[in-house]
This record gives structure tokens, sequence and C-alpha cells, in this order.
């Protein structure tokens, strides 16, 4: 079966807000190379949005080869998108759920395929209430935001973790990497 991986960025203070960090080579190479070993990411509206951002590099380079490649690997890894407001997507790797997060990801890991990579914090903290996520893959950035989105918001139960490894970047970000802990 699929496995669902919850991969996002957050500051030292634990708050998810993408804009704060400034991606290295290295690091846009480890998000490429976990695009490739994916068929699927799960966005909610605003992180779909954010991402949008790699579409124009698909005919205009960045002049930088490894933010070309990762625009090129995002733009053809098949994206869900949550959202309340948009009507239709023109991403064409991209559509829109028509089921609750819940019931959307119990039918894609019954699909044959590699992992699924949850990438917005609000879909993160929905799957994980639902016993709905296999891995964490969170990579802390060396910056202090002061405030924002903190990740694990509205988490009301406590979720024991098992350490499986860290991956640490020439820049100062580090990926931990943890699995629910089976009860």
């Amino acid at each position: 079966m699929r496995k669902v991986i919850a991969a996002i960025n957050m500051s030292l203070d634990g708050f998810c807000d993408h804009t704060l960090m400034l991606p290295d080579d290295e690091i846009h190479q480890h998000y490429t190379d976990l695009l490739r070993e994916s068929d699927t990411i799960v966005y909610g509206r605003i992180t779909y949005q954010l991402m949008e951002y790699w579409r124009a590099f698909l005919t205009t380079s960045s002049g930088n080869k490894s933010s070309d490649e990762f625009a090129h690997v995002m733009n053809t890894i098949p994206k869900v998108v949550f959202s309340r407001t948009l009507k239709n997507l023109d991403w064409d790797s991209a559509r829109l759920a028509k089921r609750t997060i819940v019931d959307e990801l119990l039918a894609l890991k019954q699909l044959p395929g590699k992992d699924i990579l949850i990438g917005s914090p609000s879909l993160i903290v929905a799957l994980t209430k639902s016993d709905l996520i296999d891995e964490y893959q969170i990579c802390i950035h060396p910056v202090i935001a002061g405030n924002g989105l903190p990740l694990f918001n509205n988490i009301n139960k406590k979720i024991q973790l098992t350490y499986l490894k860290t991956k640490t970047f020439a820049g100062g970000a580090t990926i931990l990497y943890y699995r629910p802990t089976l009860q």
C-alpha cells in the first residue's frame, strides 16, 4: 500500500511559511528527488496557489539549474487540490478533490503507485487527526519567523513518534524524519 508522507518546510520556531525560507540548490535537489519518488501531491488552495509560481519556469529559465529542474518535476507530478473557493484549475497536472480529505486519501492509498505527499499545514493536521500520516518529513530552516501559522495547530491528543533519521544541509536546514509509533 502507498505511503502518505507529510513533507513541509518550517521555521525554527514552528511556523509554516514558504516565503520565509531561502532554499538553496541542495534543498531544491532534495525536493526534486522526493517528488520523483512520489506520484501524487496533495495541497490546500493556499499552498497550491503558492506552488503555481513554478509554472513560469517551464517557458522561461530561472537562471538556476536546480530551480528549473524542480519546476519541471513540479509541473508533471499529479496534484490533488482541496478548496472551497476554486471552481476549476488550469494546471494540466492538477485536479480539484471531490471527496473529503479522509475519503480522498483512503481512495488514493488503494491505488497502485508510489508515495503520496501532503504539502499543506491544514491537510497535515486533518490527516494527523485521522491517523493517516505514515511518515513526517519536517524540514526546519535556520530562521525564526516570530509569528505565523503553527504546523500542528489544533491537535488535541498526544501522538508518539518514532525517529527514523535526520538529513542536514550545508545551508543549515535539517529534515527530521519520523513515523507514528504504533500504539
